[in-house]
């Protein structure tokens, strides 16, 4: 069995004069999100072997104040091909995690990490959850049935969380500053 965490950065900040998107910052309400979903999977006593992570900016930025709410800091396996990546390739990344992994925590970008939530993930009613807004430093978790990551396959895995920071704090909701 292996699970297969998926983060999706944090709100960032479309105010700040960057010349790239790939540099854009997290802006207060997203780091507020990120720790709170740091403290959310502590709470749950997650502990992942491995972390795959984006490069960009608001992903590194995400992954601080996680570590920050979890209480220790995890170093990630930083790689660019996870920057604005579909689901096809984030897929490919799946199938090369090393077998000896167990949990693994992947953070990056929508649509892909949307997009291979939904294409991994049997129905329920969490999958339509994941389907109706996949928002800003939310959570999906999925176990697998398999024992090398190169089986992951479509329509294979079981969706066993979707956090929300809203579903934490109301305030951390779309509506709010």
């Amino acid at each position: 069995m292996k699970t297969l965490t998926l983060l999706r950065h944090a709100k960032s900040s479309w105010d700040d004069p960057v010349s790239r998107d790939f540099d854009r910052p997290l802006n207060a309400k997203g780091r507020r999100a990120a720790a709170m979903m740091g403290r959310h999977l502590k709470s749950l006593d997650l502990h992942f072997d491995h972390v795959l992570a984006s490069p960009a900016v608001r992903v590194i930025e995400t992954l601080d104040e996680v570590w920050s709410g979890y209480g220790r800091k995890l170093e990630p396996v930083w790689d660019k091909a996870l920057y604005l990546a579909s689901a096809a390739s984030l897929l490919d990344q799946v199938h090369a995690l090393p077998d000896d992994r167990d949990h693994v925590l992947m953070v990056g970008h929508n649509p892909g990490l949307e997009d291979l939530v939904l294409d991994m993930a049997l129905d329920g009613e969490l999958r339509d959850r994941a389907e109706d807004k996949y928002p800003t430093a939310t959570v999906a978790q999925m176990t697998l049935p398999i024992e090398r990551w190169s089986e992951a396959r479509s329509q294979s895995a079981t969706l066993v969380a979707f956090v929300r920071p809203r579903d934490l704090d109301p305030s951390l909701g779309p509506d709010t500053p």
